[in-house]
């Protein structure tokens, strides 16, 4: 029993030998895992070579079962890793590259649970560019948002499941400029105008009792209200801020537990 006992710890001490290593140089190499703190369960795992991430690494939650929450698949030609987050019942919740801690090319995120997408994004050293697009669970086109250097700018459009455009606008540094338009799911138009610097200004027509008539927003800016939009609950237009890792910081979130 105490051979096999004295067996046991020299197993274990020479596998504690062979991970979480530093080389001449001080930098990290070959397997390492990390732990939480609190729990000492397993965070993270992976393989450096003299510093530099390679291959696969996994993140896990703190929970005895250990779910993976994260994956990032390292690609040593352009120094980026392709990452794909899950939630706590293994489904996917978003992918994407990430180059430099910064998002990178398209992100894809899913309805909870489904493998119907949500959101896709298109990411510029970090910043949103080109139309982020935004779908019901039915994969019917919900928005389409125009962006650059991540603010929006150009046009925007929402959709109703039905395929009637609700609304027909342009952004400019953030803000409505220029013509828009306003429909109900039977494609009624509810008011239709022009902005300026964010602004209603000029004739606007507007719905009232069932007719379009002009309204002078120059005099009447404080009181407009944006025509009622029909309910889209089921559509998520913006991801839940613990799905969207800091880039900043995405090594260090990522052992976080995700999916509440």
């Amino acid at each position: 029993m105490k051979y096999l006992l004295l067996s046991l710890l020299i197993s274990i001490s020479v596998f504690a030998q062979d991970i979480n290593k530093l080389d001449e140089n001080g930098k990290k190499n070959g397997l390492w895992k990390g732990f939480y703190e609190g729990s000492k369960r397993p965070r993270y795992e992976g393989t450096f070579e003299h510093g530099k991430e390679i291959g696969t690494f996994k993140f896990y939650d703190d929970t005895k079962a250990g779910i993976v929450i994260a994956t990032r698949e390292f690609n040593a030609k352009d120094n980026s890793c392709y990452t794909i987050f899950y939630n706590q019942n293994k489904n996917k919740v978003s992918e994407g590259k990430v180059v430099n801690k910064r998002f990178e090319g398209e992100w894809k995120y899913y309805h909870e649970d489904l493998t119907s997408i949500m959101t896709l994004e298109l990411y510029v050293n970090g910043k949103l560019n080109g139309i982020r697009k935004v779908f019901y669970k039915s994969g019917e086109i919900a928005e389409e948002t125009t962006y650059r250097d991540g603010i929006k700018n150009g046009a925007y459009k929402s959709y109703a499941e039905n395929g009637v455009v609700l609304e027909e606008s342009i952004y400019k540094n953030g803000e409505y400029e220029g013509q828009a338009i306003y429909r109900n799911v039977d494609n009624q138009i509810g008011a239709q105008g022009l902005f300026k610097n964010g602004k209603k200004v000029g004739i606007w027509k507007m719905l009232v009792k069932g007719k379009l008539k002009d309204v002078n927003m120059n005099f009447q800016n404080n009181n407009f209200k944006k025509p009622f939009m029909p309910k889209q609950s089921d559509v998520k237009v913006e991801v839940k801020a613990e799905v969207k890792i800091p880039q900043d910081n995405i090594e260090e979130k990522m052992g976080r537990k995700m999916g509440k």
